[in-house]
Formats: structure tokens, sequence, C-alpha cells
């Protein structure tokens, strides 16, 4: 295999001096600032970190080096950026002054509360309580309540401490939901004067069902010589939210807008998402926009970028689009075919070019009225969806090849693309191995050859019992999408140049983007010192944010599972490890834990890492990850948000020899 074209992640050796990190502290109060391709983290002692707390970027100085041992102490000097502001916890009164006691301590102090600062809060109350300030000389942040929760509501109790936990914000600054409130609804004549004007082109939307903040929308207009015009219209949240003002901070704190299974915590101030810049139907509404002249063979012809106003004639559902384009009958329905025969010979084209072809479905829970899951909802990828995601990834892509030839002083015009690295090869030599057992061949000479493979692979185990493990085995190897500003291009899309336009008021990079758009446009470029910075704050952001996802589907996963204690259901070996494997169950998609204690009875089991699979050594038996299963639900602990299964033999399972059946069965 060529290594230059295969990432290696390997960590290099320690550097003396100071360095940047991530602060991690553990249970037992002592910190490791773990630094970016370094082979050794840096001890920190508690009475060093000097106001940084666990999850904050730190700068670190090394102040020792055991050669012995080979451990790096330091001290922390300054705090760069926190990962957490705000903390769950109790509030302890005095007369005029009170403590919070932080729930998770992890190194978090006790916080001083002024008595003007207790936001309606009681003694012994459970709040949500933001550092204010924190002066050098003092060992605890000054704090004020946010918000005080309602012990009696444990889902939202749950999923707001998912939330902060994470480093999310609950609640925006006054300051900021007040610049929201002053901006006007009404567009001024000058702002229209000053913009392309698409209000008699044909536009409409496709969103969710439950959508309130539509970012997009498409126009469709034939012009002459048998050509489609169509604009790709994105919210202009850069007009409204402004470079320094707190209701940008806010914002660009947050970096995302967070999607848990109850709830939406947005990055903008609903005012400006659900209202300002929502492209509704019937209201004229300010945008950012890419249009494109296309031939009926899907050749782009022509592109123009700028801001325009729009007015969407139609608000369209993913499954009422669906649903013209399967029964070719409907409002709007030629431009809705047209607009479905592009998108699916752009998709045709971008899979021939290289991109990687893996199918996604969205697990959703359906909820009562007080949040409790009483069921499950999968969405699979139908054409409407493939319909948006085409033209939209035709602008990303438009924007991106637009900036990427930009030069400032000779140099790259700073710019936050969306870049996806080349397979790990410490994680794609074991999977191509183990592909090999079900008779797939892998080149690995060229990213290229690798992306192909993938792609023949991924046709061929359609419908075959193996396609789950190696659909999921395969997703691993791949690298995470980031921010930065070294544009090395998107590798699972196939694009060179790649960046996030279509989103504004949910991501910040594609704020970011538009306002450097704009720049160039105006042809007064400023190259932005600290992108790199703002890119990995954002990448961090996204993915503290998929991290409390999960969290609060594991959390509905097991709240749902506790009406199902002691039953029996099939399931597929979803992960395996030394101390046992997941399952995750056919008629609930909620994955629990079989630990390697449980099947003691039955055999001595080992992990074979090269299998995927925990191997018996007395009985053959194996666990191998995609194997089918059966498991008892024996534990489902919401405070740990940790499902417990336990594996059990039905009759005529094929992997359960007579030699086995004389193994001594749990009771």
């Amino acid at each position: 295999m060529g290594k230059k074209n295969i990432k290696n992640t390997k960590r290099t050796k320690h550097k003396a001096g100071t360095l940047t990190g991530t602060l991690d502290v553990t249970r037992s109060g002592i910190g490791y600032v773990i630094v970016e391709n370094q082979q050794k983290d840096v001890l920190v002692r508690p009475q060093d970190f000097n106001h940084a707390l666990h999850g904050d970027r730190v700068s670190v100085s090394v102040t020792r080096h055991n050669p012995r041992t080979g451990r790096i102490e330091g001290v922390v000097t300054d705090v760069i950026e926190r990962k957490q502001t705000e903390f769950i916890g109790r509030i302890e009164m005095n007369r005029d002054f009170a403590f919070f006691i932080p729930d998770k301590a992890k190194g978090t102090p006790d916080m001083y509360i002024p008595a003007s600062k207790f936001n309606g809060a009681k003694n012994g109350d459970r709040v949500v309580v933001r550092i204010t300030d924190w002066e050098k000389k003092n060992k605890s942040p000054n704090g004020e309540v946010i918000s005080v929760l309602n012990a009696a509501d444990e889902n939202d109790l749950a999923m707001k401490e998912i939330l902060v936990d994470a480093g999310f914000a609950l609640e925006f600054e006054e300051e900021a939901l007040e610049e929201a409130a002053r901006m006007p609804d009404i567009i001024s004549g000058a702002d229209i004067s000053s913009r392309k004007d698409m209000r008699d082109v044909l536009t409409f939307t496709i969103d969710p069902v439950d959508a309130k903040d539509f970012d997009d929308a498409i126009s469709f207009k034939k012009i002459k010589n048998g050509l489609y015009e169509i604009g790709v219209h994105i919210a202009d949240v850069s007009h409204y939210v402004e470079t320094g003002t707190a209701l940008d901070q806010n914002a660009y704190d947050r970096a995302t807008s967070v999607y848990l299974p109850d709830r939406v915590l947005p990055m903008l101030p609903e005012h400006i998402s659900n209202v300002l810049c929502s492209l509704r139907p019937n209201e004229d509404k300010l945008t950012f926009s890419a249009i494109f002249q296309i031939t009926a063979k899907g050749e782009v012809k022509s592109q123009w970028l700028g801001r325009t106003v729009i007015h969407s004639d139609h608000r369209f559902t993913y499954e009422s689009a669906q649903e013209i384009i399967e029964s070719k009958e409907g409002i709007y329905k030629d431009e809705i075919l047209l607009l479905n025969d592009l998108a699916q010979k752009f998709r045709k084209q971008r899979f021939k070019n290289g991109a990687i072809n893996f199918s996604s479905q969205e697990v959703r829970f359906k909820l009562d009225e007080n949040g409790k899951p009483t069921g499950i909802v999968i969405k699979e990828s139908k054409e409407a969806h493939q319909l948006i995601e085409e033209f939209m990834l035709l602008a990303n892509r438009t924007v991106a090849e637009h900036i990427a030839k930009i030069r400032i002083n000779k140099h790259p015009l700073p710019f936050p693309y969306r870049v996806h690295d080349t397979p790990d090869e410490e994680k794609l030599l074991p999977f191509v191995d183990f592909a090999k057992k079900f008779g797939h061949k892998f080149d690995t000479k060229t990213p290229e050859g690798i992306a192909s493979s993938f792609n023949s692979m991924l046709e061929e185990v359609k419908g075959k019992p193996e396609q789950h493990v190696l659909e999921q085995l395969g997703i691993r190897t791949m690298a995470k999408a980031v921010y930065t500003q070294d544009n090395i291009g998107h590798y699972g899309l196939g694009f060179k140049n790649y960046c996030h336009f279509t989103s504004p008021i949910r991501r910040y990079p594609d704020i970011m983007v538009h306002r450097i758009l704009q720049q160039v446009l105006d042809d007064h470029p400023v190259a932005d010192k600290k992108m790199e910075e703002k890119c990995r704050h954002c990448s961090e952001r996204e993915r503290a944010a998929m991290e409390a996802e999960r969290a609060a589907n594991k959390y509905k996963q097991v709240e749902f599972m506790q009406d199902y204690l002691g039953e029996e259901f099939e399931g597929i070996i979803s992960g395996v490890a030394g101390f046992g494997f997941w399952v995750e169950t056919i008629a609930h998609k909620c994955e629990g834990l079989v630990s390697l204690y449980s099947l003691l009875d039955y055999d001595d089991f080992r992990l074979i890492e090269s299998e995927y699979c925990l191997a018996g050594k007395r009985s053959g038996r194996t666990f191998r990850m995609g194997d089918k299963v059966w498991i008892k639900v024996v534990s489902a602990n919401l405070g740990k948000r940790q499902l417990d299964y336990e594996w059990i033999i039905k009759p005529g399972d094929e992997n359960n020899s007579s030699e086995k059946k004389k193994g001594r069965k749990r009771k």
C-alpha cells in the first residue's frame, strides 16, 4: 500500500516548551493535557490548573521530564477556550449569598453566587449556573443562576444535563436576545434594490414535516436554448448576524444547533431561525444564492453567486415531494420530476467520480406528550431527500471552487473548507483482510482504488447476511470530516473543493462562508489570521453536538426498554470488545451490552480483533460482529444510560453444537 496516500495517525515524540492541548481531569483530580501529535500527555497537578477546568483548551508549560518513567509534568499558563461555562448542581443559601455545588465535580470548584444573581432559586434547589467572572486571586469563580430545574421532570432534567455536560449554553445572553428582538421584520426597499430580484421565479422548499427553520429553497425557470435556470437559495443569516455583536458571539460559542429526540437547542434565537431567516412560503426573504444554467443532460453551463431576494410559492415535505416523484401527479409535478431527474444524474456522476456510496438510515423515536418514547421510526434516504442533497452539494462545491482560486499575497485565502481525509491505514488494513473472507478484494494502492473497491463491495453485499457488518465496519475505517483552511479535498464525496454554504441557520461555518464569499464578490477579501482556530472550534462543537445527540438517544433507548425487562428479542451483534459484545435489537434498534461475565457459565471467551469476534476456548462458539443472536433484557439503568442484555440459546441456533449444549445454562 502506498503510505503517502493513506493517513497514519501515530503520535510524534515529545517536544519541550509551551504546548497547546485539552485538559482531561480524572476522578482523582489529577489532570492530563492531551496534545495533538504528542506521544505523551502532560501531567498537571490540581494546584497548577490556574482556573482551567475539565475539557478546556489550554496552554501548558512543561516543567519536568522524568527520563526514568517518561512522565512529563507541566503547569497551565493560559485558558484558550472554555469547553463549559454552565453547570448543573445544588445551591446552598446564606442570607445574602449562596454557594453552588456542582453535580459532577471533575475538578470543577464550588461557585460564589451573590444574592442579586439567585434568579428565584431557593435553598437546596437544583439549578443551572453560569460562570460570570473568575479573578486570578480567587480559588472559586463567581456565578449566576440561569434557571431552576424541575426535579419532578426527569426527562427534561436529563436532556439539559446532557447539553450542559457537552458544553452548550442552555440560554442566550440577554444582550443577544435584545439584538434579535430589535431586528425589523419588514425588508427595506434599499435591501431589495441592492440584490438580484428572484421573487417572480417559481420557488419552493422541501423539508422534514416537523421543520420550522427552512434554510434552503430551490427555484426553477425554463430559459432559451433548452437550458434550465435553477437557483439554490440559502437564508442570508449574515445580513442579520453581524460580526462582533453579542448575537454573533453566542452563535459562534455554540457553533451548531443540537438536535435531541424531544427538542432542538438552536444556534440562533427563535426570532431569527424560525421567523426572519426561515424561508417560509408566501413571504419575501433575503437570501444568498447559487444560480445555475443546466442542460437536460445535467451539464452545468454557467453559475452565478450573489445576494438575492426570493418569494417561496410552496412548502413541500419530503413525503409530499416523494409522492409526486412516485405517482407523477401533484402541484408543480413537471418541475419536481425534472429536478429529480437532474439530481439522479448528478448522483450517478458523483459515484462514478469516486464518491463512496454508504447507505444512510435515520432512526428516530416516537414520543408522547411527556417526551416518553412509544416506538421507533426508521427514515431512509429516498429520491426526494437525494434531490435536495444533490443540489446542496452542487452549491457547496461551487462556492468552494470559487474561493479556492483567490489569492492574497500569493497565498490561498483563509477559508473554512469542509474536508475529509483518506482512510486511516491502521483501521483500513484489518478491514480489508476481514472483507476478503467474504470474497471482496480491495485495491489499496491509491485512494481512488480504495473508493472504487468500497463501492463494488457495497453493491455486491446488498441483501446478503454480511451487509450490515461490512457497512458498519467500513464506515468505521473512514476519517472524520472536519473544518480547516488546509484544503485537502473531501474524500468521501470525491470533491477536490468543498465547503458548507447551505445551512447558516444551524451551522456557524456556513455564516463564515457567506461573509468571506461576499468579501470576494466585493473584491475586498480579508485574510483572517484566526481562521484555523475558528475551524478547530467549530469542528470540536460539532463533535460535542454529535456526542450529546448520541447520549440523548441512548437515554431514550434505556427509557423505552424499561418496559421490556425480562423479555427476549432477536438482535444483531453491533460491536465486540474484550469485556463483552453489544447487541442491537432488530425490533427497536436499541443497543445493549452482553458482558463477558454473563458468558462464564458457557465458556471462556477471548477477543480476536482481526476477526471482530469473541471465541470460546473449549466450544469453538463465536460471537462475531453482524451475527444474529437472541438476548434477554436484564437491566435498564437511566442514570448510567446503560442497557444490559443476557445472551440466550434458542432452539435451532446454528452456532450451537451438541457439545455446547452441555454447558450449564444460567438461571
